[in-house]
Order: C-alpha cells, then sequence, then structure tokens
C-alpha cells in the first residue's frame, strides 16, 4: 500500500525545487507524472524512472493552455488519480512599493491558474475511486514572514480554497489537502537564504535550527498523494521545523 503504482499523477511547476522533488518521489513510487512549467527541458537527467515522466511546456496562467492540458490527460489518460498544484511565485517588496500589474500577477500565478486547473480537472478525478488533490502553499499565508503582503495573501487564499474544496468534492471522492512549507532551500528562497542576517533570524525561530529541505515537503505531499491518506481531507499541513509552535 506504501506506493503510487499505477496512479495518474500532474504536477504543475515539477521541474525545480519542491516541484522537482515531488515528481521524483511520485515516479520512484510508480506514478506516471505529467509535469508542466515554462521549461521542462531542465527536468532531464534529474529523475529515474523517466519512461514513466511526462512533459508539457505552458504557461499554467493562460487559459488555452489549461484547456489544451486538460485535453492531453483526457486524451492519454482519461483519468487523473492525483493534483499537485505546485507552481507559484514571489515579488518581494513593501505594499506600498507594488505596481498593480505586479500584484495582479501573482494573483494569475499562485491562486487563479490552480482554481482553474483544479475546476477543469474535477471530471477527470472524478473517474477514480481515490483521488488526491494537494495544493502547496506557504506558512506565509498564516504568518507575516515580510515577504510581501499579496504573496501571503494568495497563500491564505489557498489554504481557505483548499477547506471549501474538500468539504465539496467528498461528495465525488475526492480529497483535497494542502502543505505549507517554511524555509525550504530552493531557487525561490536562495536570494532570502544567502543574507546572513536574515537567515539567523529564520533559524532562530525554528526549533529544528535549520531551513528545510525539498524532498522533507515531498515525502508529506506523497503520502497525502496515497490512498493510505484515505481519510485525511481539507487540511493544512505546515512543514516548518517547529516553527508554527515557537513561543520564546
Amino acid at each position: 500500500m506504501w506506493t503510487l503504482q499505477g496512479k495518474k499523477a500532474l504536477v504543475t511547476g515539477g521541474t525545480k525545487g519542491i516541484g522537482l522533488a515531488i515528481t521524483k518521489e511520485f515516479l520512484e513510487l510508480g506514478a506516471e507524472v505529467l509535469v508542466v512549467a515554462r521549461d521542462t527541458k531542465t527536468i532531464q537527467g534529474k529523475v529515474k524512472n523517466s519512461a514513466n515522466l511526462f512533459t508539457m511546456d505552458g504557461d499554467v496562467t493562460d487559459a488555452s493552455f489549461r484547456k489544451q492540458l486538460i485535453t492531453r490527460i483526457e486524451q492519454n489518460w482519461g483519468k487523473l488519480d492525483v493534483l499537485v498544484n505546485n507552481v507559484g511565485t514571489n515579488v518581494r517588496k513593501k505594499m506600498v512599493d507594488y505596481t498593480e500589474e505586479e500584484y495582479r500577477k501573482l494573483f494569475e500565478v499562485n491562486l487563479f491558474s490552480m482554481i482553474e486547473i483544479s475546476r477543469l480537472a474535477h471530471p477527470l478525478l472524478q473517474k477514480v475511486t481515490h483521488a488526491s488533490v494537494i495544493n502547496i502553499a506557504s506558512v506565509a499565508g498564516s504568518f507575516d514572514l515580510q515577504t510581501g503582503p499579496p504573496y501571503g495573501m494568495t497563500k491564505a487564499a489557498i489554504i481557505q480554497l483548499t477547506k471549501h474544496l474538500a468539504a465539496e468534492w467528498a461528495a465525488d471522492n475526492i480529497r483535497v489537502n494542502c502543505v505549507s512549507p517554511w524555509y525550504i532551500e530552493t531557487p525561490l528562497t536562495e536570494s532570502v537564504l544567502s543574507q546572513p542576517e536574515r537567515l539567523e533570524k529564520i533559524l532562530a525561530r525554528t526549533p529544528l535550527n535549520r531551513v528545510g529541505q525539498p524532498e522533507e515537503v515531498a515525502s508529506l505531499v506523497t503520502y497525502l498523494a496515497m490512498d493510505k491518506a484515505s481519510y485525511i481531507t481539507g487540511q493544512n499541513i505546515m512543514v516548518d521545523g517547529g516553527m508554527s509552535i515557537k513561543g520564546l
């Protein structure tokens, strides 16, 4: 039962960081994985079981591309067992320094694309007995991380979306959960973690006294994708080294 053998999975933004780690673990446990990113060539040579890896280049904020994506899944697989909404980006500024274009773009990438892909994928998820949707949010959706208000707003919305969809789609045998990482060593956080003073503050707030690794997030996502997690839905689980329970 500790397997994804035979599962068909879609991972958005699966070519680097947390998305790449999820893709690797899914493949190692027997899933067929379709990875979507703007440039999927970078994943070549980074994964095992590449015979089960499929890729599609495109922009998830593009409505026509989203339809093409779902059409491809429908034609090739006819169903979808696992959807991992992982695509995300950030622009770190104070609120007054954002342009309208910048913060609208964050909402388009982080939130609206996730909503639309989930909606379009719903009929395919309905076709299986134990479907699982895993949304990648952030502890920034629950706490102020001084990483830009729009980013935190999109992640908070993802957490709430997860809860509503879990309740609404339970009748369709679709579980929906959310994973909220703290600072994980990825290309997205590199510019922050390379600042000694900022890193010191992050470690001081983290009981385990280190930043996380992408594989440590991927292991939870993989579990939530398994039938073993069949009674878990509507949850927002933080992968944070204890940050969220840190007091004095």
